[in-house]
C-alpha cells in the first residue's frame, strides 16, 4: 500500500471515516469488519484486527479459554506447569 497523508475532521460523536480507497485496500468493506485501535504517545494505529493469543500475539491455532484466544502452544506450555 503506498503512503497516503489524508485529513479527516472527528464529528462530535469522535467518529472518523474511512476513505473508500483504504477500506477496499485492506478488505474493511462489511459492516462486520473490525479495526484494533492503538495509541502510541501522540500517534494512533488503525490496523484491521485479527484475533491473536492474548500470551504470544500468534494468530493460527486459536482456542478460546475464559473468553480468551490462546494458540495451542501457550494451552500446552500452561498445561506443563500445572503438572511441575
Amino acid at each position: 500500500m503506498k503512503h497516503v497523508g489524508i485529513v479527516r475532521s472527528i464529528d462530535s460523536a469522535g467518529r472518523i471515516v474511512l476513505p473508500i480507497e483504504i477500506r477496499k485496500e485492506l478488505d474493511l468493506m462489511g459492516e462486520d469488519s473490525k479495526l484494533e485501535i492503538i495509541a502510541k504517545g501522540n500517534e494512533i494505529l488503525l490496523k484491521k484486527y485479527a484475533p491473536s493469543c492474548i500470551f504470544c500475539h500468534e494468530e493460527n491455532d486459536l482456542v478460546e479459554f475464559g473468553g480468551q484466544k490462546i494458540c495451542r502452544k501457550c494451552a500446552t506450555e500452561i498445561g506443563n506447569i500445572e503438572k511441575e
